[in-house]
């Protein structure tokens, strides 16, 4: 049937298109005599068996209007389909009938042709003025030796034994065993989740909200004390946040951070490595090749922005509105795996709220996507088939369950990024690239090891 719909095309701004398809009569009869069929089968009237209702009494029965609601439902479906089929058109999200389905359904008589009029977001065409010849600037990422002491020094404070401490008050770099319970300073309300018995506190700044860790310095064994607080206004839990409270706190251990001796048996005990030579020099390689991949990491921005601001694109709603919802989920996921409830923290105004503040990253995310998949179509460049499979060999050596993975979905994913890879690397070629003013010296990755455990600390 999608051969003898008659459509027309026009673009809208924003990446849209209006849609005008001419249904013929006899498609509108034929769904309308689908749709009498298809309720027939549903009613039951006494005196005569399912589906054997006579048309008239079946009319009578549901009444002419819920037929043909139901047979333009379909009608707009398929023809829309075939539409889009028929003129090779793809849309984003779900289409909009102009004017309704309402004003449609008055319209919609079966036997006479009917004119559907749509409008879709559609994919983006992207365009760039220029590709060559691009000038960008990029933060030089130097590396930082002072940074080899600075984790050899965690690592000492991780696997630092606890002593008990009975003689003096607490100090920071202490470790405090606590028992507390908070109230809101305006209303004196307990706090949800603000009150425990003997909770182990690292007495180092940021470890909790501020005022409360300073309220423990100075306290002796067995002391009580009430200090004043505020939570930040980004604080999680949205009820707390910028609220004045306040902690009655008692002091029920303390133990002070005894520290291992930096040689050669430290170096034993905090990774793999035999001497505090091999330990440092390790370090030593790892600080170099993060502070490279930073620098890489600046380059590529730096040459991303220069292209993006090249790019004329119309982005249209659908997609951004795709991204942001990409951008929360990624949000939820990572605060699930810190043991947040969700449910609780993601309330409606919370998601509204966070969904208006995520919009400039997400078309900021949406531009630089389209402007490498422009570079790519316009100078040509293309994956090679054979770099594809021996890349995807080497991904699935290094997945641990392959029986449960889409093969597709990974290939595509490998794809892109090879894509990627290559599209910066004509950017690096096809471009200059001006290093500017040092940026803060590069840190390396954190240290594993865990405080109570003789696990190595430095792997």
């Amino acid at each position: 049937m999608s051969s003898t719909l008659k459509v027309s095309t026009s673009p809208l701004p924003g990446s849209r298109l209006a849609l005008e398809v001419g249904v013929p009569g006899s498609r509108c009869q034929a769904s309308y005599e689908a749709a009498l069929l298809k309720l027939g089968r549903t009613v039951k009237l006494a005196g005569f068996r399912q589906g054997k209702v006579p048309r008239s009494v079946l009319l009578q029965q549901i009444g002419p209007l819920r037929v043909k609601a139901t047979a333009l439902e379909e009608l707009v479906d398929a023809v829309l389909r075939d539409a889009l089929s028929q003129e090779n058109l793809e849309a984003l999200g779900q289409p909009e009938l102009s004017g309704g389905f309402d004003t449609l359904l008055e319209q919609f008589e079966p036997g006479k042709e009917l004119l559907l009029k749509l409008e879709m977001d559609v994919p983006p065409t992207p365009k760039l003025k220029t590709t060559k010849g691009l000038k960008a600037e990029a933060q030089e990422v130097l590396y930082n030796p002072e940074r080899i002491d600075e984790l050899l020094e965690q690592s000492r404070k991780q696997l630092a034994t606890l002593v008990p401490i009975s003689d003096r008050a607490a100090a920071m770099g202490d470790v405090a065993v606590v028992s507390f319970s908070g109230s809101f300073s305006d209303t004196n309300e307990p706090i949800s989740g603000g009150s425990a018995e003997s909770l182990e506190v690292e007495l180092e700044e940021g470890r909790m909200i501020p005022g409360f860790v300073e309220g423990i310095v100075g306290l002796k064994l067995g002391a009580e004390t009430e200090v004043n607080c505020e939570f930040p206004s980004d604080y999680q839990d949205e009820t707390c946040r910028g609220r004045a409270a306040k902690f009655k706190i008692s002091l029920n251990d303390l133990k002070a951070k005894e520290l291992p001796t930096l040689d050669d048996a430290f170096a034993q005990q905090a990774s793999d490595k035999e001497t505090l030579e091999e330990l440092r020099a390790e370090l030593e390689t790892r600080l170099k090749a993060d502070a490279e991949k930073r620098q890489k990491q600046n380059r590529e921005q730096a040459l991303l922005k220069a292209l993006v601001a090249e790019l004329e694109v119309e982005i249209p709603e659908s997609l951004v509105k795709e991204e942001i919802n990409a951008m929360l989920q990624e949000t939820a996921a990572e605060m699930a795996q810190q043991g947040l409830d969700i449910k609780k923290l993601f309330t409606p105004e919370v998601v509204r709220n966070l969904a208006s503040k995520s919009r400039p990253e997400a078309t900021e995310r949406l531009q630089s996507s389209l402007a490498l998949q422009a570079l790519a179509k316009a100078e040509a460049i293309s994956v090679d088939a054979a770099v594809l499979e021996a890349k995807m060999k080497e991904v699935i050596r290094g997945l641990s369950d392959t029986n449960r993975i889409d093969q597709n979905r990974l290939r595509a994913a490998v794809s892109e990024d090879l894509l990627k890879e290559a599209v910066f690397a004509w950017l690096e070629a096809n471009a200059s690239i001006t290093i500017v003013g040092a940026e803060k010296p590069a840190e390396s990755p954190k240290s594993k090891a865990k405080p109570k455990a003789k696990a190595k600390a430095i792997d």
